[in-house]
């Protein structure tokens, strides 16, 4: 028996807003005390009006259109109906049968899968988020309505995706569209982006055909907060149902099951309602809505997504694929990298008598040695620090004239370290830091022997090693040599010279 999983996915986007969806709440409720953003509209109250949020509107739409999506001329917001603590109305304000935004698609990348992959998007909605149960260690639960209100977008794909592996890259690369787009921090870790996993499975030919063209029932795996979590509880799932298949106990319901972080496991809540069990009807209290001039409007403002971005900075500045999606996976880090880029190359095209092929070259050679500095060096000085790159000090004026000091070879690259992060102590220009701290690259070759004959004169066994046929010891010397000069010897001269002076 060949079985193919099914998988679609529904998430859920917490938009970045000053005030919650339907009142003039503050949306931004993180380490604020329980129910203090609350009022008489978002607790449900009898007797009040909901006002929708304009920006959220704004929001989902701007999405919708990066989503290659149809924007609907005219839309509505509907009460979804069922019971639960955390819904203080007993109806959800949602959207039914007049989405923001239908038909959409994303293409994205898959590590380990050669080709990019395209996922028809179903539908894109707007409504309001629920309160957040909190259970505490006496039994009880208590209920949070600060989030009550929030504005969320629905993203609801088709299922089109067969593997684990997709449907976190899809999710990672919808995190990283919000961000680009400004609506939403995406932090799963703080409920700002959750999936809920529709999944089930078909029997297929020996060439990956489906056997049949109707779909199973399905199983909704219910607020996965994490992709590592969205990966696991799809591979568990795909395992326990091919196993019921086997076992010729096929699903016949629909239902819900939690993600166990604890357990790794689903574990089995309820049988899925259908529409019909919300009682689906138009929000009396808000009027249609016409979204044509907004959504032309809208079109002229998207920003370069990342797929267009990541491609750009492949063909223009010529960086590694690998490398691109690294710097385009934080757009704060993109935009520091265009920004620095722009000053070196300006720094190029100042260079008297260099010819294009020359150029070009030169070009090549300082976008590698910036994109080592910056992956390699300043990321992980900012990391040791545990300070984000949109508070850092240094500017990406100033990084980019480190970056031509080094390829200049005024500072070495131990040097460099040091200037690298007094720079990001207090914000220093790099010149002024290498002439403070006398960084700059030792180039008087006979004090730099004088070094080095008194190393070798130190180090009697070395020397007898290293003529008796251990070469390794040569960068032994070199270390050695390193640390008296404080980094400061042009490592290629210094090599060439202890070798002769060995010899």
């Amino acid at each position: 028996m060949n079985l193919q999983a099914i998988i679609g996915l529904e998430t859920h986007v917490q938009l970045k807003t000053a005030s919650k969806m339907f009142c003039g709440c503050s949306n931004h409720s993180e380490g604020v005390a329980p129910n203090v953003n609350v009022c008489p509209v978002c607790l449900g109250h009898p007797g009040v009006l909901p006002v929708p949020n304009e920006q959220a509107i704004r929001s989902a739409i701007l999405l919708g259109l990066a989503l290659d999506g149809k924007i609907a001329k005219h839309s509505k917001f509907d009460r979804k109906n069922y019971f639960y603590p955390d819904l203080p109305k007993s109806y959800q304000i949602s959207q039914f049968d007049l989405p923001i935004m239908s038909e959409g698609s994303l293409t994205f990348e898959v590590p380990g899968e050669e080709k990019t992959i395209t996922i028809g998007i179903e539908r894109l909605h707007l409504e309001e988020d629920a309160a957040k149960n909190i259970h505490g260690d006496d039994g009880k639960t208590y209920v949070d309505f600060n989030r009550g209100g929030t504005p969320l977008v629905e993203i609801v794909t088709h299922p089109h995706f067969t593997s684990a592996a997709q449907a976190k890259a899809y999710l990672q690369e919808i995190r990283l569209i919000v961000r680009t787009l400004g609506i939403s921090y995406g932090d799963m870790e703080k409920g700002q982006l959750r999936a809920d996993v529709n999944i089930s499975m078909r029997e297929v030919d020996e060439n990956g055909e489906p056997l049949s063209k109707s779909l199973n029932p399905k199983t909704e795996i219910k607020n996965v907060n994490s992709f590592k979590a969205v990966e696991r509880a799809i591979e568990y799932e795909i395992q326990r149902q091919t196993k019921l298949w086997e076992a010729d106990d096929i699903p016949r319901l629909t239902t819900t099951r939690g993600w166990s972080d604890a357990k790794q496991v689903t574990e089995l809540q309820r049988t899925k309602e259908g529409f019909a069990d919300y009682r689906y009807f138009p929000e009396p209290d808000i009027p249609p809505m016409d979204l044509a001039d907004l959504a032309d409007e809208i079109s002229h403002k998207i920003p370069e997504l990342p797929k267009a971005k990541r491609d750009r900075f492949i063909t223009e500045y010529g960086i590694k694929p690998s490398e691109a999606k690294q710097i385009i996976d934080d757009p704060a880090l993109a935009d520091f990298t265009e920004q620095a880029l722009s000053e070196l190359e300006a720094w190029l095209q100042a260079e008297p008598d260099v010819d294009s092929e020359q150029a070009t070259i030169q070009r090549q050679k300082l976008t590698k040695l910036f994109v080592s500095w910056l992956l390699n060096k300043l990321l992980g000085v900012v990391a040791e620090r545990k300070i984000g790159l949109k508070i850092m000090k240094i500017t990406p004026e100033n990084f980019a004239e480190f970056i031509k000091l080094i390829a200049e070879g005024k500072l070495t690259g131990q040097s460099g370290l040091q200037v690298l992060g007094r720079m990001l102590d207090d914000g220093s220009d790099p010149s002024d830091v290498m002439d403070e701290l006398g960084a700059s690259r030792l180039d008087d070759v006979s004090a730099l022997i004088k070094v080095i004959d008194a190393v070798i004169e130190e180090s009697s066994d070395e020397v007898a090693r290293y003529k008796a046929g251990d070469t390794k010891l040569l960068q032994w010397f070199m270390g050695q040599v390193m640390k008296e000069t404080h980094g400061k010897a042009d490592p290629d001269t210094t090599v060439r010279l202890i070798g002769e002076r060995l010899q």
